[in-house]
């Protein structure tokens, strides 16, 4: 079976242990705390060099990182990443949506009020991600109002991938109850067969 090596409190493993459970395979879950350093050491450096967690080992022995790569690796067979060039496309699309206009500003901020004491000097940064945070997630909400799921296929690793740090956006300052579609997009995720929370 495959291995994941992950830190449950991150967003970005949680989205490889969701799928996993929701495509119902079998999978050995190691535990990595980076916080504690453990993703430095030389053992785990020669399985990922860039020292990150999620990782996947495969059944062959192969070392894939980088969460939004392993997500279409594990669902490259199923309806949950389409086969059709443009439904694939849009996936893609969303999954470089939630990496770059969405993760550094949701996930960071929940990380700072999450995990760093109020006088850290990182909490001046907050403002700017509330702003651009709020643009990411305006954005989601006005594409909400016109399909259920990001994808006109319906549900994809694309809902996975922005589910992650969406659901827990509040942490970190966000006010969701400005974005109803948002609100009952989340509770269409938490309805998939085989879901399961996150773990903190």
């Amino acid at each position: 079976m495959n291995t994941i090596y992950g830190m449950k409190s991150s967003g970005n493993c949680y989205k490889v242990q969701l799928l996993s459970e929701i495509l119902a395979r079998p999978y050995r879950w190691v535990e990595v705390n980076s916080a504690a350093g453990e993703t430095r050491t030389p053992e785990y450096l020669a399985k990922n060099p860039n020292g990150k967690v999620p990782l996947l080992e495969t059944e062959a022995g192969q070392y894939l990182p980088e969460s939004n790569a392993i997500l279409c690796y594990l669902a490259s067979d199923t309806n949950l990443f389409p086969t059709d060039k443009w439904l694939q496309a849009n996936v893609l699309q969303w999954l470089f949506f939630e990496q770059y206009s969405h993760e550094p500003y949701v996930a960071v901020a929940r990380f700072i009020k999450k995990y760093l004491p109020e006088t850290h000097e990182r909490h001046t940064d907050l403002p700017r991600l509330l702003e651009r945070g709020h643009q990411a997630l305006s954005v989601m909400e006005k594409h909400l109002s016109m399909q259920d799921y990001f994808v006109e296929s319906g549900f994809t690793i694309a809902d996975i991938a922005l589910y992650a740090y969406t659901h827990d956006a509040a942490t970190g300052g966000f006010d969701l109850s400005r974005y109803p579609h948002l609100q009952t997009w989340l509770q269409r995720v938490r309805s998939q067969p085989g879901f399961i929370a996150q773990e903190n």
